[in-house]
């Protein structure tokens, strides 16, 4: 079996300086991480995924069967711990402030008008409704007079789960992204693990992701920027499942002699199709969820099909495809954007049903009873464009000054965060005990060492994609710049620095995958791989440390105001 930290892709056979073809055995053993055909072909058996290695733990001193077994539990048994140790301080008091923090003030409203109404109703502003929704007893001055709202209703709905199940109440709108956030965690390390063959590795990628200042707060704040997050991560994993259960087929139906030998004739992978793809049309529904929470969903949607189509001519040129290009074009292209961008509109409609079905829903009935070229176009849908039209004009032509407003070039650096909450209780106040005053802060800043770190993986990715083309580094960077590179489209409107929680999940990856090749390649010895170890250790707990000195930032607490002034790392930060 291939080691639990070997590559999961291997370099293209006949390219390069010092390149020797790959012998047809070789491809499809390190095509579907097989073992060596032996002489049948009913015996050959295809792993698209290796069960967990035990080197470490025999390398800690257990015994081969403990060390075994401690592997096979630790295939589930380790995400899970690292969820719920991700879980725990997420939801420690949750609905402390007792405030609407920053963009609350919209989003909460909107969730519970899309609970009691369906659509997006009218609050009164503010100042005025959101002591009326704090107060005791609660007063929900909510109308059902359509309201414009920049943004689909997916995340808003989100949220009011939460709200149904517990109230309109700082921890009731805040619940549902404490679970998301949690949960992406949990799916970080499987993702982690699939990506990179190693437990230990996406274990470590979800750890990082835990302690991330930014994921962090925004998975305590209904704001819908981590549902969005949550919706391109299961989508991810969902195509890299796709990858993995694809390529086994193609290598399954490779043309064999009788000794079992994978023959070079045959050009299967010119011809052989990949049958029903499930998994591709799942990511076609979360990229379809993401997109309907918020817009900037769409260009994961565009990367990702370009991405899943270079990962087809990959798998062809590996199954021996004398034009694998041309064989994409026949065998996948038609089913990879069917099953990605038809499945993401009709997921797109599917939340507004709510507003179809109103009567006062903002804009419900412009169309009716209007004629001319597109009158062939049901009402409904063409109510919507003028609807979704007035949205995109509002949202590409925000531009109004914003204390916190940030230029996308200064967000890897952490360079501008911001302040969702402030408060400077008096001495003997509020658990205040300084004689020079106190703050309560919550600050969307990401844990600076890991993204300082994350600057650096990023280098290190491209220079394993350009030039020893790891398809691995190309996934990563590709989830990056869809995440980030569209801000720069945009950088006369007003945009915040916690739009960049949408792609916090991958430059933990590229961390990941830094510190892995720190911890040595598969064939290292164990005094090297200590060595690694050592070094990743270190990073790793300085980033842990980082994460707990900036926690009281994180979380609205208590502190000396010269304790908060402390934590100012840069003057940008305040």
């Amino acid at each position: 079996m291939i080691h639990e930290n070997a590559p999961a892709f291997v370099d293209e056979p006949g390219k390069g300086a010092n390149r020797q073809p790959l012998s047809w055995e070789l491809r499809l053993r390190h095509f579907g991480h097989v073992e060596r055909p032996t002489t049948s072909v009913r015996d050959r058996l295809v792993v698209p995924f290796p069960e967990p290695g035990s080197r470490l733990w025999r390398t800690l001193g257990l015994s081969p069967v403990a060390a075994c077994r401690l592997a096979r539990w630790s295939e589930w048994g380790g995400p899970l711990l690292v969820a719920l140790l991700a879980g725990l301080p997420r939801f420690w008091r949750l609905g402390s402030p007792r405030a609407v923090v920053f963009d609350e003030t919209y989003y909460s409203k909107d969730a519970w008008s899309l609970l009691r109404l369906g659509y997006e109703g009218t609050w009164p502003k503010g100042q005025i409704s959101d002591p009326q929704i704090l107060a005791d007893p609660q007063v929900i001055p909510l109308s059902d007079a359509g309201s414009f709202v920049a943004h689909p209703p997916t995340g808003k709905w989100v949220i009011a789960l939460g709200e149904w199940m517990i109230g309109l109440t700082p921890f009731g709108w805040r619940f549902m992204t404490a679970v998301l956030g949690t949960l992406s965690v949990l799916m970080l390390c499987r993702i982690g693990r699939r990506l990179f063959r190693s437990t230990l590795l996406g274990c470590l990628a979800g750890a990082l992701m835990a302690v991330d200042g930014l994921h962090y707060v925004m998975s305590r704040t209904a704001l819908i920027d981590l549902v969005v997050m949550f919706f391109v991560l299961a989508a991810f994993g969902c195509l890299l499942i796709d990858r993995d259960s694809a390529r086994a087929r193609l290598a399954a139906v490779l043309p064999v002699d009788e000794d079992g030998r994978v023959r070079p004739d045959g050009h299967t992978g010119d011809h052989a199709g990949t049958g029903a793809r499930p998994w591709r049309l799942a990511a076609g529904l979360c990229l379809g969820l993401a997109a309907s929470t918020k817009w900037n969903g769409l260009y994961f949607l565009a990367f990702f099909v370009v991405l899943t189509l270079l990962w087809d001519v990959g798998s062809r040129r590996v199954a021996g495809a004398r034009r694998p290009y041309r064989a994409v074009l026949r065998k996948d292209l038609g089913w990879s954007v069917l099953s990605l961008a038809p499945v993401a509109v009709l997921t797109y409609l599917a939340t507004w049903t709510g507003w179809f079905l109103s009567d006062n829903g903002y804009g419900r009935h412009w169309a009716d009873a209007r004629g001319g070229t597109w009158s062939w176009i049901p009402a409904p849908l063409r109510s919507l464009w003028h609807y979704e039209h007035g949205v995109y004009q509002f949202n590409v032509g925000l531009s109004t000054p914003h204390k916190y407003e940030s230029n996308p070039w200064s967000w890897l650096v952490v360079g501008r965060p911001v302040l969702f909450h402030y408060q400077s209780p008096a001495p003997g106040k509020d658990g205040c005990h300084a004689a020079a005053g106190c703050t309560q802060a919550i600050l969307a800043l990401g844990t600076p060492l890991l993204w300082w770190s994350a600057c650096c993986a990023l280098v290190y990715l491209l220079y394993r994609w350009a030039l020893r083309r790891d398809w691995r580094s190309g996934a990563i960077l590709c989830a990056v710049g869809a995440g980030y590179l569209p801000w720069f489209l945009y950088q006369d409107r007003t945009i915040f620095s916690f739009y960049a929680v949408v792609f916090v999940p991958y430059l933990c990856l590229a961390v990941t995958m830094m510190l892995g090749a720190l911890l040595g390649p598969a064939g290292a010895t164990d005094k090297r791989r200590i060595r690694g170890a050592v070094a990743a250790s270190v990073l790793v707990l300085l980033i842990a440390w980082n994460f707990i000195y900036f926690w009281p930032i994180y979380t609205g607490q208590t502190i000396p105001h010269a304790d908060w002034r402390a934590r100012m790392w840069l003057d940008t930060w305040i």
